[in-house]
């Protein structure tokens, strides 16, 4: 089966007590068991079942097996919210004095984040460029973890995943990559190398922009040795150990769990996922055409332009994803690009089929340090446009109206 087909057919079939064709809501708090021992076997894993939402829901179960089936890996834990998935991911498999080696060009939230980890002995160290040869240079004997994104946010940076993660076994540490901006139509990390996998799910998977959520895949291949990985020593599971902590540990303790509503709301918004970004990704390398055109410092992996290019059309087969920035000189004129323009929302997500835009360096970014806004390509002029389904002249005229009022 090819790609849509196998997301609306390969892990779904019509409820089997109804015949319902959408996966139904099953918003209970709670489930029955007909007997004691029954309810011991389930929280024990000795017999499939649910008996809280907290650690498990037949809807959220769904969810999980569907993305799980894109990636290509052997299960999947769907979180609260992006963030949610990020940091329990993370935690997971991370105690103090371990150190995180990540690429530059995070998105502000995650820099953020990996900042308030030093409270807990948990330090990051950033790469200095894209190249294996950076990350090579910044790995310690404290690095535990090589963590990226597939397509910075909003630097636009594109790492060479096959060849990270070989650099990470070689060292003995996992890679993970958040793979929210490409989603699993444009890349599968996994089959790339990676270990495990984050989506915001609220992004491009939704496409709707109606819920918020996260969901952590893993590839079952990386062992996690119990004397560098501590956290994991009562955890041997084999492929399955990963997700064992994150479910009984992370999201059971924490409660970072996803709402069975979101799951309902995201899972009908994938169905139509590879229509919606082949559609986003014609319209965004049009636009990005046409500011380069006329002269503006457009930052897009599909142009030829961009140092970025070769390895992202190696990796995402073509496409590009949604995702461009403009400079466009100062703060007050990046203003003014934002308030000419008529079909771009002047929104603080991603991933939605309307076009979307915004200033980073006020808003998701108005926390960071220089030197995080730095090594994110974040400064006073840019813009992010993330670029939806709209009909692709009407965003032509949009723009071109609005780069011809600066």
């Amino acid at each position: 089966m090819k790609f849509t087909t196998r997301l609306l057919h390969d892990t779904f079939a019509p409820d089997a007590a109804t015949g319902a064709t959408t996966q139904p809501i099953y918003q209970s708090s709670a489930f029955y068991q007909p007997t004691a021992e029954d309810m011991e076997r389930v929280f024990a894993g000795k017999k499939p079942g649910f008996v809280y939402t907290r650690v498990g829901n037949p809807t959220i179960a769904g969810f999980e097996r569907r993305v799980n089936a894109l990636e290509g890996g052997v299960g999947a834990v769907a979180c609260a919210s992006g963030m949610a998935a990020v940091s329990q991911a993370v935690l997971n498999i991370l105690s103090q004095g371990a150190e995180i080696l990540a690429s530059g060009g995070l998105y502000g939230g995650t820099s953020s984040l990996f900042r308030d980890f030093a409270q807990y002995g948990i330090t990051v160290r950033y790469a200095a460029g894209d190249r294996v040869e950076d990350f090579a240079e910044e790995l310690s004997e404290r690095t535990r973890l090589i963590y990226v994104e597939t397509i910075g946010n909003p630097k636009l940076d594109v790492v060479d995943i096959a060849a990270l993660a070989e650099l990470a076994h070689a060292h003995g540490v996992p890679l993970f990559v958040d793979n929210t901006v490409t989603t699993p139509y444009l890349c599968q990390p996994l089959s790339l190398g990676a270990d495990v996998v984050i989506h915001s799910t609220s992004k491009a998977l939704n496409g709707n922009g109606n819920s918020i959520g996260g969901i952590v895949v893993s590839g079952g291949v990386f062992r996690y040795d119990a004397a560098r990985y501590p956290k994991m020593k009562e955890y041997q599971f084999g492929p399955m150990s990963f997700l064992v902590r994150m479910r009984m540990r992370m999201v059971t303790d924490y409660g970072g769990c996803m709402a069975p509503f979101n799951a309902y709301l995201t899972g009908i918004g994938l169905d139509t996922l590879a229509l919606r970004l082949d559609r986003i990704c014609e319209n965004a390398l049009a636009l990005a055409r046409l500011c380069e055109a006329k002269g503006f410092d457009v930052n897009y992996p599909g142009l030829e332009t961009s140092p970025y290019h070769e390895v992202a059309q190696r990796q995402f087969g073509g496409r590009y994803g949604a995702m461009m920035t403009l400079r466009l000189g100062t703060k007050e004129r990046a203003y003014q690009f934002i308030n000419h323009l008529h079909y771009a929302l002047n929104v603080s997500n991603i991933g939605d089929a309307r076009t979307l835009v915004l200033h980073p360096a006020s808003t998701i970014f108005v926390h960071s340090s220089a030197e995080e806004k730095e090594n994110g390509g974040v400064t006073d002029d840019l813009v992010r446009i993330n670029v939806g389904i709209e009909d692709t002249d009407d965003l032509i005229e949009d723009f071109t109206g609005a780069l011809a009022a600066l």
